[in-house]
Formats: C-alpha cells, structure tokens, sequence
C-alpha cells in the first residue's frame, strides 16, 4: 500500500479540505476551491467521490463501494487522485469551523495538516518591541494562529520597529546571527506598513547588508542629520490607525506561523511594504551582500583592487543602437532589473522624462552623485542633477540610465576600499603626479576663489597639490606596463575624504555588461572629451558631417522632430589626432527668439556611424531642457549663462567651417572587429604609441554584479576648464588647425558645461 493511502484502519481518506467536490451526473466531479476548479472525469469517479468526505479509511471505502469496483480499480484511483494532490489523509479531527479552516489552509499551501499543526503548536516564538511598538499587540497577534510567545529565545524571534534603519537592530542582528536563530522584521507603524524580511543566519542577507541598501535611498535625511551632529534614522512623528496596525501584526503573525510550519520561498527574504493611501502593495527585495562586515567579507573589495586586470577575448553581441557589447540591452535589463526599487535598489526608479516629444528617448535614474556638492546647494544639485541613459530605442535609453546609475553609485566611496597611505613623495615610482590628471594651469590657482564662486562645481579649481600631503591612495592596474600604480582615492571615488588638492569626477567611469565592454566604453569616453576639450577651448572651424551620407532613417527621423520643434541639426567631426572617430552634435532654434538655445551632444566611436549616433542621441537626452516652458532656473550657472547668451553668429566655431567640404560617412574609414578586446588592444596602441598608458580601477561591487570600471589615461584632457599645458594647445598645431599654439589668456573663456 503506497504510504499517501496508509494501511487499513489507520488514515481516513478524503479529498483536501480547501476542495468541495460537487458533482454533475454524467459529466465529472467538480472540485471548487480558492483558486479555481478542477474536473474530474471518468467511469467510476462519480461513484467514488461522495465516498471520500474523510470519514472512511482505506478498509471502509472498499466495504462502501458498489461490487463492480474492485480493490484495484479503487486504489489505481486513489493513487492518481493523491498524486494530483486532490486528496490525503484525514489524521485528526477540527473540533470547531476556525480549526477546519486552518486545517484546509494548510492543505491549500500543500502541507500535511496534522505536521503542520504540530509544528506550529510545539514551537516557541520570541517577541521584540523596540520603541513605543506595541509587544502586547504583536504576543496577541502570534497567539491568534495559535504560536506560543516565550518569555525568553524562541525558535524564531520577531521584531518590531518604527524604523528598520532602528540602531537597536544592529545588536539585535548580531545575536541571532550568533546563536543562529533566525528573526522576523515588522514595521507596524506609519502610513506605510512592512513585513519582513526573514534573516536565516548562515544563508542569504542580514540587516546589516539591508541597513546598507536603506541608507543610501535616504540621503537627505541622512544630510540633515549629519549637519545636526545626530546620528541614526530621524524620527518621526507617530502616525497611522489602530486597524492598520493591527494588519500589519497579523500578516507578521501569519508569515511566521507559515515559517514554522515548513514554508520556504525566496520572496521571505523581502521586504513586503503595504501603502495604506494607495493600497499598493510592492516587494523590495533583499541580497546579500558579499562585502557585508556583518555576513561577508569586508576585505573583498580591497583585496581585487590589488589584483591585475586581465581582459578576456570577449565577442561582439550586440552591434546596434549606441555601441558594441557583449549582451544585448534586453539581456541586460533583465539580468540587473532588480536593481532597481526605491526601498533596497541602487536605482531608486527609471523613468522616461516626458518633456518633449517621446523620440528624444531620454530616460532618467535618479540623483547624480557626481554633482554633489556642499551643504544644502551641494545636496539640491545632488538630487535634481538625474543621472540618465540616451538611446536610439526606449530599450537602449532605459538600460543606459540603468548603467549609468550603476557605475555612479559603484563609484561611490563607501570606506571599503583599497587605500595606501602615504604622500607622493613617500610613494615613489608607484605613485602617479596628480596634475598629470587633473591638468590645472598655475594661474588657474591664482584667482581660484572667484573663479569658483562664479561657476559651477563641475568647473572646481583645486588647491595646488602638496607633494608632501599624507593622503589616502588607491591602486590601479596599468595595462601598459603591467603593474599596480597610485592615484589618490578621492580621485577615484565619489565623496572619499581627500584634501583640497584633489577632486573626483566622471571621466573614464563606465559600466558594461562585461568588463572588457566597461573598459572599451571608458577609453572611448576619455578619447571623446579629449577631442571636444581641444575643438572647444582652442574654438577652432572643423568640418561638418554630410547627415544624408549616414542612409541612415533614424537620423532623418531626429531631423524632423527637431524640425518640428523649430530648430536645425548639424553634426560636426571634432576628430583629433587620436584617429577615433569624434562628432559634437548641434541643435538651435530658428524661430527669430530672443534665445537660439544652442544645445550639443558629443560622442566618439571607432565605428563613425555609431559616433554620430552616440551624438545625436546625447543632444536628445539634453533636449527635454529645453523643451517649453524652460525653467533655467534649474540650469546650474554655467549653462544658464549659456542659454541666455549664446548666439551662432558670435561663437562661428560651433558651425561647420565652410572653407571645407562636409565629409562623408566614409572618411576615416572603419574595419570591424568581431571581439571587444581587439578595439580595446587598437585604441591602446595609439595611446601608447604617443607616450601616454591605459590604466584601469575595476570598481564593481560584488553586491550589484555589474561590471564598473574606471579608466584613466594621464595626458588626456577632460573637457572641463583645466588649462595646464600638453595636448590642449599642441595638438590643434598639429594637426593643421592653428599655426601656433593659443596662449593662456586666448583659451575659451566659457566652460563646457555638460
């Protein structure tokens, strides 16, 4: 006898108590639950149903049953209908209609009733009420489901709060994790209710992984906070209802009974938020993270950074839209989709920015750790600065803002970092001159006050760099020679405490679906704003591309939608002698206006047409600014003076120079290369071949997956005001731009803003 049908005399059998059999004669048994309706169709099955009403054991349904069903037939029967799961054994009795339900519900999740039953009224619940949560009001709930709440440590613990960023939780955390007790999260309190997430010690996340996800989707309060001297989550005022409360403590209750009883599933390790104005509920999930100090490693970062960088031949996948990768953008989003959440992502949200027709393709991703600034300006430019993604499609914009996201909040510092401690000096033949970087011209520092009080942060002057300055440093690999050298780490990383001398920024930074991808992008944005930085500040006519050589519809599409917005496109080649492909992308209005609105997007590739399309698809991410009305108060200085100000007929550079033919879509010519590496491997040995080294930081978390790296070549300009002398005044001489090189005071006095 199989063991589900049990011998004789032992089990009463019958179909599962969430299931009424109703039977339509000479058609099938029905049976009517929760979820829906199953029908049961067959000979016999009609005289066998009222039989299973879990009274009978095996023994008495095969007295019971008409003669022409034999005891085969009867268990052959039973066999399939047990393992459909439409019937079980019947071991114990309800006694009343509230425990025939809870009966029926656990037969309904698929446990066995009577284990299930066993399980949850012989194991102990411990209860935690931090603050002024009720304790009473969550014993009470627990003992609705009939959970017995200890006085002391239970087989599960579980733990109210008004706040999960609550300090209390941090040694709450690290006690079960040493006893090995796992623990319940319920946020009773507020218009916006939690449960969960359950944290198992020895498998997946603890709250110290989640307290880290938490804490960076709240940064202004995190700011008003810092700048009060407090510390921890600020509180709140109480608000909600007794009801709402009294929810949220039962569906605690009601996840804890189910993990008592067995229940295991991937979604207990989530944060389960119900909005009581809404009636939305949503899931955040949490991970673990890997350089967690509570659960993981916190060295693991450190440890790769001081480890070589080693690029793998990596095939071409994806050629389309704004670039080759190694995986398509769908693959992309639904690989890092969950990164993205206002609770626990990394990405508070993705969103098309509606300003502007729907062509622009401009998505954003929240706020811009690179425009982060001081006290409440610094905090506002943070905040309303959106990081974004461009692209020829909807899908290649919103991975983009996705990415870009990503690489920002990668290159965050966070204090886990690798770091040396040392001054140049100190450091020797490993340490690389910062100036050969940041590129600042002596007499940039001379009037730095005003200058800075006059711009935007993005064109910050530093200090000038103490050589005998102690400061932290971080290694990068150097693909060149093969070796680990220093910059300092507030170069590298976003918010990492440096001195004045030195500042972070974006310039190199990229993300990938593969690190040989993230490098690629990297060079090929250092080799973009090394060439617009030598067009722009040297404000040298270079020749326009002919648009209608591209045969490309897309193209004709964008023209006609800024056509319809009253405004020309043109696309000039900035090319410098680098060799790889590099345009700036041009659109004014034309209506007569008091303002032109001049905007540009830039863009290099070793393929033109992907160039030109990296642009055009920059200067429509800009455009939804400029769509009406425009609130230029929104612009930081810089480009509100530009806006403002700035007129074709007074800046003739920004047109295509008319002494020379447009070029076509062939003048430089291109080879395809079928593997990430080889375009890699090409743009380095032009690099190096004029006396300059490819340097990488692999910046990825191993929390998020995703490849980030950050590139750095010493030499190459940034596109920002830095004026030091070397390629931004040689390379226009040489090739063939200016006869002589332009003095100091001859440079662009207007920054590039973007």
């Amino acid at each position: 006898m199989r063991p589900e049908l049990a011998e004789p005399g032992e089990q009463r059998i019958g179909f599962k108590r969430h299931l009424r059999p109703q039977i339509v004669q000479g058609e099938a048994v029905y049976l009517i639950g929760e979820s829906g309706v199953t029908a049961i169709a067959g000979t016999h099955v009609e005289t066998l149903a009222p039989l299973l009403d879990g009274t009978r054991d095996l023994a008495a349904l095969l007295r019971d049953v008409p003669a022409d069903l034999t005891a085969d037939k009867v268990e052959r029967m039973l066999t399939r209908l047990a393992a459909a799961g439409l019937i079980g054994r019947r071991g114990m009795e309800a006694g009343s209609a509230t425990a025939e339900a809870s009966l029926a519900y656990w037969d309904a999740v698929g446990l066995d009733s009577a284990d299930a039953v066993a399980a949850t009224t012989t194991s102990l619940v411990s209860v935690v009420a931090i603050g002024d949560t009720d304790r009473d009001a969550l014993a009470e709930a627990l003992h609705r489901n009939g959970l017995t709440v200890a006085p002391g440590s239970g087989d599960l613990t579980v733990v109210a709060c008004a706040d999960y960023l609550a300090p209390d939780l941090r040694d709450i955390d690290a006690a079960h994790r040493a006893a090995g007790t796992p623990w319940l999260l319920v946020k009773p309190v507020g218009a916006q209710v939690c449960v969960g997430p359950f944290f198992t010690p020895g498998e997946g996340p603890c709250w110290r992984c989640l307290a880290s996800r938490l804490s960076a989707n709240r940064k202004a309060e995190a700011h008003v906070r810092a700048r009060c001297g407090q510390r921890g989550p600020a509180p709140r005022p109480a608000i909600g209802l007794p009801s709402l409360q009294a929810t949220a403590l039962d569906i605690a209750s009601v996840e804890a009974t189910k993990w008592l009883a067995g229940i295991r599933h991937e979604t207990q390790r989530s944060i389960w938020n119900y909005d009581s104005l809404s009636m939305k509920v949503t899931q955040h999930e949490v991970r673990r993270r890997p350089q967690c100090a509570g659960c993981g490693d916190p060295e693991v970062v450190a440890r790769r950074a001081f480890e070589p960088v080693e690029l793998t031949p990596r095939v071409k996948r994806s050629c389309e839209g704004g670039g080759h990768r190694s995986s398509s953008p769908q693959e992309v989003l639904e690989t890092y989709r969950h990164l993205v959440g206002p609770v626990t992502g990394i990405v508070r949200e993705i969103r098309r920015n509606d300003r502007g027709p729907a062509f622009f393709n401009s998505f954003v991703s929240g706020s811009n750790l690179a425009a982060a600034g001081e006290g409440i300006e610094g905090l506002r430019s943070s905040l309303r600065a959106d990081t974004g993604g461009k692209g020829v499609t909807p899908l290649d914009a919103e991975v983009g803002a996705l990415c870009e996201a990503v690489e920002r909040r990668s290159g965050a510092y966070f204090g886990e970092e690798a770091r040396v401690r040392g001054s140049y000096r100190s450091l020797g033949n490993l340490a690389i001159h910062p100036d050969t970087v940041q590129h600042y011209h002596p007499r940039q520092f001379e009037d730095r006050e005003a200058w800075n009080a006059s711009h935007s942060s993005f064109q910050h002057v530093t200090t000038p760099f103490d050589e005998n300055e102690v400061m932290d440093w971080t290694p990068l690999w150097s693909l060149t020679e093969r070796r680990h050298k220093l910059l300092p780490t507030g170069m590298l990383y976003f918010g990492a405490p440096c001195p004045p001398s030195v500042t972070s920024n974006s310039n190199g930074c990229a993300a990938g679906s593969s690190l040989e991808d993230a490098v690629l992008q990297g060079l090929l944005e250092l080799v973009e704003r090394d060439a617009v930085a030598i067009w722009w500040y040297n404000r040298t006519p270079v020749p326009g591309m002919d648009l209608d050589s591209f045969h490309d519809p897309w193209i004709h599409e964008l023209r006609e939608a800024h056509a319809s917005l009253g405004r020309e496109v043109w696309l000039l080649d900035v090319t410098a002698d680098l060799g790889v492909p590099t345009m700036v992308a041009v659109s004014r209005r034309t209506d007569n206006g008091p303002r032109e609105d001049i905007m540009f997007g830039c863009g290099a590739h070793l393929d033109p047409r992907i160039a030109a399309r990296r642009a055009l698809t920059e200067l429509n991410q800009s455009m939804p600014a400029l769509s009406e009305p425009v609130d230029l108060s929104r612009f930081d200085i810089d480009m509100r003076h530009w806006i403002e100000t700035v007129r074709l007929a007074g800046q003739p550079w920004l047109a295509p120079d008319p002494a020379v033919p447009a070029r076509d879509v062939f003048h430089h010519g291109y080879t395809h290369r079928a593997d990430l590496v080889d375009d890699i491997r090409a743009i380095r040995e032009v690099l190096e071949a004029k006396g300059m080294e490819v340097l990488v930081l692999d910046q990825t978390r191993p929390d998020v997956g995703l490849p980030v790296v950050r590139v750095v070549v010493p030499g190459l300009r940034h596109f920002w005001s830095r004026f030091a002398q070397g390629r931004l005044y040689d390379v226009p001489v040489q090739l063939g731009r200016l006869d002589r090189p332009r003095r100091y005071d001859e440079l662009n006095p207007v920054p590039l803003f973007m």
